[in-house]
């Protein structure tokens, strides 16, 4: 009897969150998903954690080195046979420069998450990331 892998193939994506802000990440490839916006990441390689693979992708797509923290409940599905699973990140050396897949990055802080065109499969993704944030204040500054 043959056996069928049922296990979807894991991308791993990285909250990275810095002064209370959450890293977004613009598509330039593939041409369906360009000019769209995402959590950085990418797949699990056979053998790899997912957290060991969250770095080395952050790291060939951003430039940076990472420390992975808490995975965020959940998982996404992404085309069929692909879940989307996300970390609480941080940059431990370097700066983010969009290397691989991307043409942008913008810092986002809570009430901004909204200015940039998500997609679809990253937005449920990106709401429970957001509660890594801290919240702006009703109605902005008073003085």
């Amino acid at each position: 009897m043959t056996e069928h892998r049922t296990d979807p193939v894991v991308v791993v994506a990285g909250a990275l969150c810095d002064q209370g802000r959450l890293l977004a990440a613009r598509r330039s490839a593939p041409a369906e998903l360009a000019g769209r916006w995402e959590l950085p990441g990418g797949k699990l390689e056979p053998g790899e954690s997912p957290e060991e693979a969250l770095v080395r992708e952050l790291r060939e797509e951003l430039g940076i080195e990472t420390e992975v923290g808490a995975r965020l409940p959940g998982e996404w599905p992404l085309k069929p046979g692909y879940v989307l699973r996300v970390w609480a990140a941080r940059v431990r050396s370097g700066v983010p420069e969009p290397l691989e897949d991307h043409d942008e990055l913008r810092w986002l802080a809570r009430h901004e998450l909204d200015s940039v065109d998500w997609l679809d499969q990253d937005r449920p993704a990106v709401a429970e990331a957001a509660r890594l944030l801290p919240a702006a204040p009703e109605g902005g500054v008073r003085g």
